[in-house]
């Protein structure tokens, strides 16, 4: 069903409001490049910091 115009404002359904709603996907792309970045950091302290 596709939304509606009421006085020229799109009026949609609660469904279709949260059909942009992130999924599992979202938060392990999260998670995954969260670990990566702490890896790399990790990587880079002990090259150049480590005494």
């Amino acid at each position: 069903m596709a939304p509606t115009r009421e006085q020229n404002r799109i009026v949609e359904t609660p469904t279709e409001a949260r059909q942009g709603e992130p999924g599992p996907s979202v938060a392990a792309l999260l998670a995954i490049s969260t670990g990566l970045a702490i890896l790399i950091l990790a990587v880079v302290w002990s090259v150049f910091f480590r005494t």
